[in-house]
């Protein structure tokens, strides 16, 4: 009880989460690994595209629609113990992915960056990944501002589908997860 009244709780309701929530249960600690070594669940688990050197992953917990992951098939924790090969593939699909979701999502920009080491907000610090997050003016609005909270406007559902059919229509990416 505060001097104004009773404190008051606010609940944001994501039921949609608890199937993924009851999954973490069951994988080791880098979720990247998990995902290439199981290509028959690459829908169950978002992935957009492998390639022989990397893989493109929907971010479960984006931080806007059409948040992905692009990440070496090699687990590295860094840059520098990448080959050339690797670093060539994630660029290419760091571009194959903005061409994807320019198409699907129409962006008026995109932020695209790594953090490495958990100081640096690196949320899984032992396999290098970039993150490639769509961008729309006025995309930062009041839920953010106010509440620390993002709004996420689209299912994970519905816009993997978008973009694997998108990659198969115009050739763009690796072979499509799934």
């Amino acid at each position: 009880m505060s001097e104004f009244g009773p404190l008051e709780r606010n609940n944001l309701w994501a039921p949609w989460r608890i199937k993924y929530i009851q999954g973490l249960s069951g994988q080791s600690d880098c979720f990247l690994c998990d995902y290439l070594a199981t290509p028959d669940k690459d829908a169950d688990n978002y992935v957009l595209w492998r390639t022989a050197h990397a893989i493109v992953v929907f971010n479960k917990f984006p931080y806007n629609n059409g948040h992905l992951l692009i990440a070496p098939t090699r687990h590295v924790p860094d840059l520098d113990q990448a080959t050339d090969e690797e670093l060539l593939a994630l660029m290419r699909l760091v571009r194959d992915s903005q061409r994807v979701l320019k198409t699907a999502l129409g962006p008026h920009g995109f932020n695209v960056g790594m953090n490495f080491g958990r100081c640096a907000g690196a949320g899984l610090p032992g396999h290098v990944h970039i993150h490639v997050v769509p961008r729309w003016n006025g995309d930062t609005n009041y839920m953010h501002v106010c509440s620390d909270t993002d709004v996420i406007s689209q299912g994970l559902d519905e816009l993997y589908r978008q973009l694997v059919d998108i990659s198969k229509t115009h050739s763009i990416g690796g072979a499509p997860g799934g």
